[in-house]
């Protein structure tokens, strides 16, 4: 599976679960870890827990399982890691707070979904 299909197939999973704000960057010359950066919220804990658990399971069945998945445990900010995509899963507060999207930079190419 490419970068473009797995990043796809990341934020159907989102959408599917009804995650909000849900948005995209490139990060491929910023970073060496991976290419894409998904950022979504969850209303809840229990929301952000299933938005990620949904992300993982539409990888693995479609033969690209998540590398690791952190943060599961408080389900604040759950990392979702499938290799050349990353997916940052929190609750608003959480997501204002640290502002990942502003980190990375304003300036990289960005597709919002919701």
């Amino acid at each position: 599976m490419n970068t473009k299909q797995l990043c796809d197939l990341a934020v159907e999973a989102l959408e599917d679960i009804k995650g909000i704000d849900i948005k995209v960057l490139d990060v491929v010359d910023k970073s060496s870890v991976t290419d894409i950066m998904i950022f979504a919220s969850g209303n809840t804990s229990r929301q952000v827990k299933a938005l990620a658990n949904n992300v993982a399971d539409k990888a693995k069945k479609a033969g690209s399982p998540a590398l690791g998945i952190e943060g599961d445990d408080g389900n604040e900010w759950v990392l979702v890691d499938l290799g050349d995509v990353v997916v940052h899963i929190m609750q608003p507060a959480i997501r204002e707070f640290y502002n990942l999207e502003k980190l990375w930079g304003e300036d990289s190419p960005t597709n919002d979904r919701r």
